[in-house]
């Protein structure tokens, strides 16, 4: 599905730079890309180091240009790109001049859903392009890379072609349907079914266990006012974010910041003390405490070694209860440089430490914990609408089991064929147009 008109775009960061990049692809690229630059001929694949000029022969800069020729090229189109000093001005330029020439400006992940449309790439490859820009670990950019080169896609059409395979069976059985089938090949088939969903159950817990893996990880602080929050949070940045003070309640809104531990980048939430509130004010800030627990990957829980165990301590280890089977939970026991005073039977401390001199062994813990959501190879899940289509695959599947034993056989080929459908999806749903132009859209301008 070759496109006729040339969009254009700056590809790279807007800011200061050593370079920018303008990408044109469409079957006017290469005459826009000579007009700029005077050139009689551009050689496909080699760089050309030249002037490029506005509409009005101006000169804007020297740069490198190349010109990749349809369809070895990432849109499978005539592609250009112009590599100029960086800076919004002249990449500014030179975008200009691109649209004086003819072409339009691109929309956001056009350049990508015409290599999908082009079939260059099927979504799950399109997918991983997108979120390798944004990666938030070197464990997820090598995940990315491999699924860049269709190990997703190999997996997904082993599932589709194993479905086919059980589904044959049926169909061709529906021409005999005053015949019963033979108990050892429903036996078969069952079994057939039962790997198939084992696999894709496997595949899916893996994948939502290691999505923090993928949009970087969230962790939260939380605890009663006054235990030491604020000075782990300074602790893990290494500068004084959050105010510290005695007075229970200082901080009383969620402050998030970003850290690099390890290879990954991770969001750090240091919540307002949880408590009865004494205010409306610190009551909306205990609620965004509260959901900072609800949508956070790891909670870190820090209780005051210092003072007795009160009932606001006991409430904090309901919630630690509450969350103990979907979350990673670390206990830790601050402040233990001052006489010890906290005690409680229903929890048991992961950590001891002093926030205030420093916080090395939370950081080491925290390492352990993300380095080991990556400890394995099975094939992983990137995105929300893979995890979806997966389930509801399972779903079809689980739902087969009934008319498979009653041998009705038209109900069971009709959640096989769901099954399909929804496994195709995560590579080539072409029947979905909405989809498609949402999910391009959420993708970079120029990518």
């Amino acid at each position: 599905m070759m496109q006729s008109d040339t969009i254009a775009a700056i590809a790279t960061a807007h800011g200061v730079g050593s370079i920018a990049i303008i990408r044109l692809s469409g079957d006017d690229a290469l005459d826009i890309a000579k007009k700029l630059t005077k050139k009689e001929n551009l050689s496909p694949r080699h760089a050309t180091l030249t002037n490029i000029y506005n509409t009005q022969d101006e000169l804007i800069d020297e740069a490198i240009v190349i010109y990749f020729q349809a369809p070895r090229s990432f849109t499978a189109e005539d592609v250009v790109e112009i590599q100029c000093h960086g800076g919004f001005i002249v990449a500014q330029s030179i975008l200009e001049a691109t649209l004086h020439a003819g072409a339009r400006l691109a929309n956001a992940g056009e350049f990508s859903k015409r290599a999908f449309f082009n079939g260059r790439i099927d979504l799950s490859e399109a997918e991983a392009i997108s979120q390798l820009i944004e990666a938030k670990s070197e464990d997820a950019a090598k995940i990315l890379a491999k699924q860049m080169k269709g190990s997703l896609k190999e997996f997904i059409e082993k599932v589709r072609d194993e479905i086919i395979h059980i589904l044959a069976y049926s169909e061709v059985t529906i021409d005999y349907a005053e015949e019963d089938l033979p108990e050892d090949l429903v036996a078969q088939i069952q079994a057939k079914l039962d790997e198939l969903y084992t696999l894709l159950e496997k595949t899916l817990q893996a994948s939502k266990s290691r999505q923090g893996l993928m949009q970087g990880f969230r962790v939260a602080i939380v605890g009663k006012p006054n235990v030491g929050k604020s000075s782990l949070l300074n602790a893990l940045l290494n500068y004084n974010r959050a105010i510290v003070s005695d007075i229970a309640g200082t901080t009383r809104d969620t402050i998030e910041e970003q850290v690099k531990i390890g290879t990954h980048l991770i969001r750090i939430v240091d919540t307002a003390g949880i408590r009865e509130a004494n205010d409306e004010i610190e009551r909306i800030g205990i609620e965004r405490s509260l959901e900072a627990i609800e949508q956070a990957d790891i909670v870190v829980t820090v209780f005051d070694a210092s003072r007795q165990a009160d009932d606001e301590d006991r409430a904090i280890v309901e919630l630690l209860h509450k969350h103990a089977s979907d979350k990673e939970v670390i206990v830790v026991k601050n402040k233990i440089d001052l006489p010890q005073q906290f005690e409680l039977d229903t929890i048991e401390f992961d950590l001891e430490l002093n926030a205030k001199d420093n916080a090395l062994s939370l950081i080491e813990k925290l390492q352990e914990i993300m380095d080991r959501s990556n400890t394995s190879d099975e094939i992983m899940l990137i995105s929300t609408r893979q995890i979806n289509a997966v389930a509801n695959t399972m779903q079809n599947i689980k739902e087969a089991y009934e008319p498979l034993e009653s041998q009705e056989l038209e109900i069971f080929s009709f959640h096989l064929n769901e099954a399909i459908k929804e496994m195709a999806s995560i590579t080539r749903p072409f029947d979905n147009d909405e989809m498609l132009d949402k999910m391009f859209g959420s993708f970079c301008l120029g990518k």
